[in-house]
């Protein structure tokens, strides 16, 4: 009898809460928290993939234009930030980004592929996990495997 009073009471509980908003009461995870005043998308940020994007090549909306602005030589940089292993961010992320540890503010910067040697320009964006994500199309002009973690070498501005 116990059992089934207890059965019961957990169903009209439950059945009692669908009218609750459930973002009020477990917060959002902090990776997913955009900080205030954070710009959501840099002026020239390619647009973003559509939603039923599927190939590498659909989710890479960057244009011709972008990606040789991203390789162009810049200026010497202001010297290394550090070195970061970083793996593929969110590929629905367009334009050419790295999250990382190294920086405590959005700033412009390069990072170089210790595998490769090339290197690419980027936003770099701070970030509270202990590793670094890259955005697709810098990896791509990086030359890397989208699926491994890659040694960069970061620079600033």
């Amino acid at each position: 009898m116990k059992q089934v009073i207890l059965i019961s009471a957990s169903c009209l509980g439950i059945a009692g809460c669908t009218g609750i908003d459930m973002n009020n009461i477990l917060p959002r995870p902090p990776h997913l928290v955009q900080p205030a005043g954070t710009p959501i998308a840099a002026p020239n940020t390619p647009p973003a993939p559509p939603m039923n994007a599927t190939t590498v090549n659909e989710f890479d909306t960057a244009t011709e234009a972008d990606k040789m602005a991203a390789v162009a030589p810049a200026p010497a940089p202001a010297g290394s930030l550090g070195t970061t292993v970083a793996n593929l961010g969110d590929p629905t992320t367009p334009g050419f980004w790295v999250e990382t540890p190294l920086v405590s503010s959005e700033t412009e910067g390069r990072v170089q592929s210790k595998a490769t040697g090339r290197t690419v320009k980027v936003t770099l964006r701070p970030t509270n996990s202990g590793g670094s994500r890259i955005s697709l199309s810098a990896l791509q002009l990086l030359d890397l495997d989208l699926s491994g973690l890659h040694e960069l070498v970061v620079f600033g501005s």
